[in-house]
Formats: structure tokens, C-alpha cells, sequence
């Protein structure tokens, strides 16, 4: 690249660092910058269309068209050739605008004499800002520099905007981050929080855009970079002699903090004039907007990578840590792109709630807050970019909704609804030590499930009479290595003391699909949810499998011991299963070690094909608990992961209720006893149906057993079985409609 072009382009930022300077209001300081730009590159026009909202763009500043199009002019996303860039993220250069696809003609704005057009993305860490757009008389095609250029003068646009330096009266942009603003996320754990924005990582913000000296810049980078590699070494040596495949990824990592080709590029950039720090922003926003159109999850992983290690390094160039001196609020409300279990279990029952840009319903996260009941909301796009801490924040994880910086009118409903959660959890206090018995004189045991030793304190609470499951895969997954066995059979046997001699049903390790152990090499699958996972990893993996069944006998320590083994599809992996369980009950008899004064081995049904395993598969389990949630995605072949669908298919869909039918009749043919867990368990109504057809013990999370058993005692379990039937008869798709009109007539 020729000197004069490098010279130009630093001229051009040094000039519009110097404009941003000057005093004016918000407007006033668009219009220069549109002026600036359309006189610095040649053009007779040069127009800054920013996002009024997510689908939006309007016409915020111009050098060349009609002066009353701004702030008139709109299009959506997508829309023309302004719209294709936003939509995009990719410049869009063209000797001939008007004869370019999907072009539209804006009559408003004059624009029908110009014909080359030049628009490059306003964007900050892949958000979305706006578009850049410069326009000529003239046919050409710009240059590679001129397009260059174009982009590093709207990082710094974008890097202004976020600080608020077109911010006035009249027309001029309003403030940012003051803005109430809803999110529709998904539901990861139900129930209701208000509190205050804690960043899991705060922002970093660019406050020094324009750089005056490369030599300077560039020995501020490299100074950097130097450090950024130091503490990556570190991480690599201490991953030394442990697990191979962590060490694989760090060293992945490593070559990325080495990588000549990330360092050239943010070279040539501190070259055209940004600073060291909006050097290193700008390919971190560029890595980012490749994340969106990237499909391959290896690439994916990478692009991950280095858009961390560009935090790293933007951290050591502005000093702006993780530890920013602030205060966590009273009432936090964790706020993060993604967290990992034992991040979150750092921050233990003091977090209100939980918002997470991405997550998912049975990952990591999910699980760590189902147990500690914080309310949850998953997929929550792009609210760590609008959020500050100290923000007053609403999270409904029943609805999936955020509410930041809410008005008065939305958080007292909100309130209303809290105060309502709580008057209502009070009068279900008062059933805590009566049985879940209905008007027939059925009797319903309620379980809880768990995963946590901070469960187990809400097991006397809750009214609970045991653990339905608990899961075990959690200590596994906050360690960055393979717990020992001492230290599994110390927790095993210290949950089995906090239950008090209440049953405990212990499931083995399900790791595999969306819980992947951080020392366990992922295994890329076309679907995960249907490849190696919970029992078939443990089949396949012995060891592991033989470890944690000798700490769960050893924790039992004569007392009574109940193993279930998850995912089961067929009777043969149960047999294994369970002969495993049997020899090393054996190996701890030639040992010496005490053994279970009772020893229950059971199975989850979670897959439609164990359902229609042969009678003696019923016969030899002494228990089967139905994992409602993976069997009713296969069932519905709907995945649960997928918001589009898994809300389609309903548990009380007449189908799906003849098909459980078949579950308890083969399980009362042989004796076996039999449960429900899952999230329908905890719903009252759809809990209300599964004791009607004949489960008599139900896990579900702590707070919803006050619920489910108010509504058990308060009703005739044979009457509602014959509504279901009758409906059932009748060819209904669903039976809740039906459901519904029969509870409006009983006394609740």
C-alpha cells in the first residue's frame, strides 16, 4: 500500500477526531462528520443511517441529499442496498447503483442522479449500529484503500456513537443505554426476579479511537500482545501432565495468540491511523460478524477463540479488568453472553436471576439454576450490549421476558405478579406436613429433584418426601479434572445424611449431547441429543462408570442405597447396567466394606423404544422413573432446544397420554414401581393428569410441590380420569380443554 494512501487515511481520522471535538450538539455533529467525509473522499454525498430499532434504519445525517429526508427517510432491514449492507455486514461497492439488485429508490432524498454508491456496516463487536453510505455523479468503482478507509472511519463512528457523542435536543439521537427495552428470550428456569444489571464481564470501551503516532501505537501493541502470550503459556503449563485434550484446545489457543496473520492485520490498521485498543476492536467485530454466518461448529469454535483472546488483549491495553472497582448491587441480576457451572456456582444463591445471551434448556447453566431456583432466561439476543450495571432489571422466566430499565406501569404489574408468587407459596406452606391425598383417598408421594448439596436444605422445607433424582453429573461438570472417587462417595454420603433417612434415587453420570465435561474431548455429532451420551458413554467408558458405582456404595455405608441408570433405550443396557452395579457390590463384599442395607437399581424411560421392552425387563427393574422431558421430545420428534416447536406439542395431547397409558399398565402387570420427572411433574394441572392415570410419585423442583399438592387434595383423581378417557374416546387431540372445564367445577 503506497504511502500517500496511508497518509490520507490518518489525515482523514485526525481531522475527524478533531471535528468530534468540537463543541455542538448531537445533530450538529453528525452533519459535520457527513461533511468531513463526502469532502475527504471526493463525494458529493455522504449519508450515516443508523438503527432507530432491531428491524429499522433511518437517515440520521447527509452531505449531498435532500436536507428534509433527515429523520424522514426509513427502511427495513434488508430493504435496498443500505438495507442488503445492514443486513449483511458486508460492504456493498458499485459503479452503478440503480442497476444493482434489490436496489430501491428513495424519491424523498434526491438521490436519483447519483450512481456510484459505496456503504460499509456502523458496527461495535457484532452489534448492528447502522450503515455508512458515500455516493458520486460520477460512475466508479472505489478503490480496496477507499473501501478500507470507509470501514475504519465507521468503526470510529460506531465507537462515538457508543459514547454518546451524537447525543442532543430536536433531532439529534437520543441517550443510550437510557432506553427501556424488552427481550424475548426462553424460559431456562420459571419464576420471576427484579433487581439491578450485575456483567458477568463488564464492557470494554474504546475511549481513544484515533491514534497520533503508529510508532507508538504499534510498541503499545506489541507490549501487549507480549503479556497477552506470557499468560496463555502459563495457562498451557499448568494444563502439563492432565488432561490431553485440554491441553490440545489450549494449545489451539496458544497458536491463535501467536498467529502472525491476527497481528498484521491490527498493524495495518494502527498504520491507517486508529489507536492500538480500535485496532484490535476492529477485527474482534470483524471475527464476530463471521460468527453469524458461520455454520461449521469448528470454525465456530475458533472464531470463538480468538474473539476471547481479543478481550484479553483489549483488556490489558485499556486496564479495564473484570474487577472494575464496582460494588455488586444488593439484588444482582446476572447478565452474560454464557456462563459457565462453576462461574455461576461462584456466585451461589446471592444472584435475584439470570440472563444469558445464549445458553440453552439443558445445558450447564440451566442445570446449576434449577437447582438453585434463580429464575433463568435463555437466548436473551444482544443484552449485554444494551445493558450497564446498576441497570433496574425485570426477568420473567415463565413468559422468557426481560424488561430493562422498565417503566413504572410495567414494573408494578410485575410486582403484582411477585407479591401474588409469594401469598401463594405462603398458604401452601401451611399443607407442608400433610399428604398429598385426594378426595378419593389416592395418596401422591412428591418428590424433589436436585443436584446440589444447597438443594437439600429444601427437602424438610418443601414438604418433600425424598429425591426423586439427583443428579450427579454436577460435580463433574464444575471440576476441570475427574473427581475422585474418596471425594464423590464424602458428597454422596453427605446428601444421603442431609436426607435424613429419606430415599434418594442417585442417577448416574448423564453427560454427553448439550453436557460435555470440560476435560472430556467433544465429540461433534449430527445430533447429539440422539448420539453417545448418559448410559451409553458409561458402557462404553467402564472405568468411569465403575468409579462413581464403588463412591455410591461407599456412601451408603449400610444405610439403604437407590442407583438409576439414565437414557435407556433397550433391556440389554439396563442388564449391563445393572450387572456392573451387582459385581461391585460384590468387589466391596471381598473388601470387607460395608454393604446397603437395601439396594434399589432402576431405569429412566426416557426413549419411546424402552417402553415396549419385553416383560421381563419390567420384572428385574425395580423401579422406572419416565424422564418426561426427553421422552416427550421424542415422542413429538420435537426437539426441545428448538423454540419453534418443542412449544407445539403439549403433554396432556390425547396421543401422548394413551402412549403413557401403555407405561403404567405394563408397570402394574409386573409390580414395578413407577414415577414421573420432569417439568410437567411440577405443573399442577399437567401433575393432576399424570396422578389421574396412575403415577403415584412425581419429582419436581422444590417450589412446586406446595402447588401440586393443594391441587391433588382439593379434587376426585377416578372423576378426572373418566374426563380423560371420555375425551380420549372421542378422538380429541388434546384433552386440556376438557381438563379445564371439569376443574372449573370442583371446589379449589
Amino acid at each position: 500500500m503506497p504511502e500517500r494512501s496511508e497518509s490520507q487515511s490518518r489525515k482523514l481520522l485526525r481531522r475527524l477526531r478533531d471535528t468530534l471535538a468540537e463543541p455542538g450538539a448531537g445533530q450538529e455533529r453528525l452533519d459535520r462528520v457527513t461533511h468531513l467525509i463526502a469532502d475527504s473522499m471526493r463525494c458529493e454525498v455522504c449519508s450515516i443511517y443508523l438503527f432507530r430499532d432491531a428491524e429499522t434504519l433511518e437517515l440520521c445525517a447527509t452531505e449531498g441529499l435532500k436536507r428534509e429526508s433527515v429523520h424522514r427517510t426509513r427502511m427495513r432491514l434488508g430493504e435496498g442496498l443500505v438495507g442488503r449492507v445492514a443486513r449483511t455486514s458486508t460492504p456493498v461497492n458499485t459503479a452503478n447503483a440503480p442497476a444493482e439488485k434489490g436496489f430501491r429508490y428513495m424519491v424523498e432524498t434526491g438521490e436519483e442522479i447519483y450512481s456510484s454508491f459505496l456503504g460499509v456496516p456502523i458496527q461495535r463487536l457484532g452489534e448492528k449500529l447502522g450503515v455508512l453510505v458515500v455516493q458520486g455523479k460520477k460512475a466508479r468503482q472505489f478503490s480496496e484503500d477507499e473501501v478500507y478507509a470507509l470501514e475504519v472511519v465507521a468503526m470510529v463512528v460506531a465507537e462515538m456513537t457508543e459514547l454518546g457523542a451524537f447525543i442532543g435536543e430536536g433531532e439529534a439521537l437520543g441517550a443510550l443505554h437510557q432506553q427501556p427495552v424488552s427481550f424475548r428470550g426462553a424460559t431456562g428456569q420459571e419464576g420471576a426476579a427484579e433487581g439491578r444489571v450485575w456483567l458477568h464481564e463488564p464492557r470494554v470501551v474504546v475511549t481513544r479511537p484515533v491514534g497520533d503516532d503508529p510508532k507508538v501505537e504499534l510498541k503499545h501493541l506489541h507490549k501487549a500482545a507480549d503479556e497477552l502470550r506470557l499468560s496463555v503459556d502459563a495457562m498451557v503449563s499448568m494444563a502439563d501432565g492432565q488432561d490431553k485434550d485440554q491441553s490440545q484446545i489450549l494449545e489451539a489457543y496458544r497458536m491463535f495468540a501467536n498467529s502472525r496473520g491476527w497481528m498484521r492485520r491490527m498493524e495495518e490498521d494502527i498504520a491507517r491511523g486508529l489507536s492500538a485498543e480500535a485496532a484490535v476492536e476492529k477485527q474482534q467485530s470483524t471475527a464476530r460478524a463471521r460468527l453469524e454466518t458461520v455454520p461449521d461448529p469448528y470454525l465456530r469454535d475458533r472464531l470463538h477463540d480468538l474473539d476471547d483472546l481479543s478481550n484479553r488483549l483489549l483488556r490489558i491495553l485499556t486496564g479495564q479488568g473484570r474487577d472494575t472497582g464496582a460494588a455488586m448491587p444488593d439484588d444482582p441480576i446476572l447478565v452474560a453472553r454464557n456462563i459457565g457451572p462453576a462461574e455461576l456456582l461462584d456466585y451461589g444463591r446471592r444472584l435475584r436471576g439470570i440472563v444469558l445471551e445464549e445458553g440453552s434448556v439443558g445445558s450447564h447453566a440451566a442445570i446449576v439454576a434449577r437447582a438453585l431456583a434463580i429464575p433463568l432466561v435463555i437466548h436473551a439476543e444482544r443484552i449485554t450490549t444494551e445493558a450497564l450495571n446498576g441497570d433496574h432489571i425485570l426477568v420473567d422466566g415463565d413468559q422468557g421476558l426481560v424488561h430493562l430499565r422498565p417503566e413504572e406501569s410495567v414494573a408494578a404489574a410485575f410486582r403484582d405478579k411477585i407479591a401474588m408468587a409469594a401469598a401463594a407459596q405462603s398458604r401452601y406452606a401451611g399443607l407442608r406436613e400433610l399428604p398429598a391425598t385426594a378426595k378419593c383417598g389416592t395418596t401422591i408421594a412428591l418428590h424433589m429433584n436436585a443436584g446440589l448439596m444447597a438443594d437439600l436444605p429444601s427437602l424438610v422445607g418443601s414438604g418433600a418426601e425424598g429425591v426423586g433424582l439427583f443428579r450427579t453429573e454436577l460435580q463433574f461438570l464444575v471440576r476441570s479434572h475427574v473427581p475422585k472417587r474418596g471425594e464423590l462417595a464424602a458428597l454422596y454420603a453427605r446428601v444421603l445424611d442431609a436426607a435424613q433417612g429419606r430415599r434418594v434415587a442417585f442417577r448416574t453420570l448423564d453427560i454427553g449431547s448439550d453436557k460435555v465435561l470440560p476435560y472430556m474431548k467433544r465429540i461433534e455429532e449430527p445430533n447429539p441429543a440422539m448420539g453417545w451420551r448418559a448410559i451409553r458413554v458409561g458402557l462404553d467408558k467402564p472405568g468411569i462408570m465403575r468409579m462413581q458405582l464403588q463412591a455410591l456404595i461407599r456412601a451408603a455405608a449400610g444405610r439403604p442405597l437407590t442407583v438409576m441408570f439414565p437414557f435407556v433405550a433397550e433391556f440389554d443396557e439396563f442388564r449391563a447396567a445393572r450387572q456392573r452395579l451387582i459385581d461391585e457390590v460384590e468387589g466391596e463384599r471381598r473388601l470387607g466394606h460395608p454393604l446397603p442395607s437395601v439396594l434399589e437399581i432402576g431405569a429412566m424411560l426416557e426413549t419411546p423404544s424402552l417402553a415396549f421392552a419385553p416383560p421381563a425387563f419390567f420384572e428385574m427393574a425395580d423401579f422406572i422413573s419416565v424422564g418426561g422431558n426427553d421422552l416427550k421430545q421424542f415422542f413429538f420428534a420435537a426437539d426441545r432446544e428448538n423454540e419453534r416447536v418443542r412449544r407445539r406439542y403439549d403433554m396432556l395431547n390425547a396421543s401422548f397420554l394413551r402412549f403413557v397409558a401403555t407405561i403404567v399398565a405394563r408397570c402394574a402387570g409386573t409390580g414395578t414401581h413407577l414415577s414421573y420427572c420432569g417439568e410437567d411433574a411440577g405443573r399442577p394441572i399437567e401433575a393432576l393428569c399424570l396422578a389421574a392415570l396412575g403415577f403415584h410419585t412425581l419429582s419436581m423442583r422444590p417450589a412446586s410441590i406446595g402447588p401440586v399438592k393443594h391441587l391433588i387434595r382439593s379434587v376426585d383423581l377416578g372423576e378426572l380420569r373418566a374426563v380423560i378417557e371420555a375425551e380420549c374416546d372421542k378422538g380429541a387431540s388434546s384433552v386440556r380443554p376438557a381438563v379445564m372445564r371439569w376443574l372449573s367445577t370442583q371446589e379449589i
